[in-house]
């Protein structure tokens, strides 16, 4: 029987449970991996040693940095703050245009780790002037050991807020355990309908994607949905109405809907998309009542920026993740009209 190797960043984990025969089953994404005795899962993080479930990355980060709040992209949520950014290795999805490539395709090596105490990232983004903590690059949630304590000295030491950026596919038990930790933002990256996810994110299941975002809102979580438009892949129209109707149904017409565009990277060549079609995809979302939709990854264009639901006014002008101007009043409401805009948290003019 195969003994856990004693490495900082190889702890037993909270999000498993035990089956027979020394099997264990992980609780931590929605794959729900069966795991035999001294095998690993799908994300190549978690492994059976002894019939007890390990993470190999406790602690173990592959990147940080501080970095603006609206390259997340999160738009309406502690707009112009910046936040101490960190990521793991590997990834429970396998996209074939992934960004974060040189992070999210390695598998972790505990034995040549860089440890970082829980207590240390709070301390850095303090130091730093950072407004909050986030966990991104790569997928989060195979962090969620250590973030869980990450988070909750995060807020016990006055940072003021703690966010994913993430593709959505942790349990609800992984869910309800980073919320209590003090998780109060998510992004989450929808790669368009079914038949993307069957076809280039390994089989998995958008509906539960769907249901957390539509879990997180219940239980008080700023919420914001991105759709990363791939040329060939999801940007026909009726992949974009389907995302805009459940964006609709699930989390509601004033949650942001960002439609980012998409450029070649790891094993993905496709040209890029073109702007007509991002521009196609806000019209189709204001058109169906989403009331702030956004383009992403299009510096300059005029739907990077907030305009007010009822009267038009610009009150968020952006360039990129520049905020060049913010004209919404501290009650968060159009100093022309007075309609309410849904931001959560103060603007904090960053350091970018």
């Amino acid at each position: 029987m195969n003994r856990a190797p004693n490495y900082p960043t190889v702890r037993e984990s909270a999000f498993y449970t035990r089956l027979a025969g020394d099997k264990v089953r992980c609780i931590l994404c929605e794959r729900r991996c069966e795991i035999p005795e001294g095998q690993l899962g799908y994300c190549k993080t978690r492994k059976n040693f002894g019939g007890k479930l390990y993470t190999l990355v406790y602690g173990n980060i592959s990147a940080i940095e501080s970095r603006p709040i609206e390259i997340k992209p999160f738009f309406h949520y502690w707009p112009g703050s910046t936040s101490l950014t960190f990521s793991t290795w590997s990834c429970n999805f396998d996209c074939v245009w992934c960004q974060n490539f040189h992070l999210s395709k390695v598998q972790p090596t505990p034995e040549k780790a860089s440890f970082f105490p829980p207590e240390k990232v709070a301390r850095l983004a303090l130091e730093a002037g950072d407004a909050g903590l986030c966990a991104s690059f790569q997928e989060p949630t195979l962090l969620a050991d250590w973030v869980v304590e990450a988070f909750s000295i995060g807020k016990r030491v006055g940072i003021k807020y703690c966010c994913f950026v993430s593709n959505g596919y942790m349990t609800l038990e992984a869910l309800k355990a980073l919320y209590n930790a003090g998780l109060d933002g998510i992004k989450i990256d929808v790669k368009g309908g079914p038949e993307t996810y069957t076809r280039y994110c390994g089989g998995a299941d958008v509906e539960k994607v769907w249901r957390n975002a539509r879990e997180a809102k219940r239980m008080g979580l700023h919420v914001e949905i991105v759709n990363l438009v791939v040329n060939g892949v999801n940007d026909d129209e009726n992949t974009l109405k389907w995302v805009i109707d459940k964006h609709l149904e699930n989390v509601g017409p004033e949650t942001p809907l960002h439609f980012t565009r998409y450029f070649p990277a790891y094993k993905f060549y496709n040209p890029p998309t073109r702007i007509e079609t991002l521009e196609k995809a806000y019209n189709l979302a204001k058109k169906a009542g989403v009331l702030y939709p956004y383009l992403g990854n299009v510096a300059g264009h005029r739907y990077e920026n907030t305009y007010c639901p009822s009267c038009g006014k610009t009150l968020i002008k952006r360039y990129g993740y520049h905020v060049l101007k913010y004209a919404i009043t501290a009650e968060n409401k159009c100093p022309n009209c007075g309609t309410e805009i849904p931001i959560t948290g103060k603007y904090l003019r960053g350091r970018f």
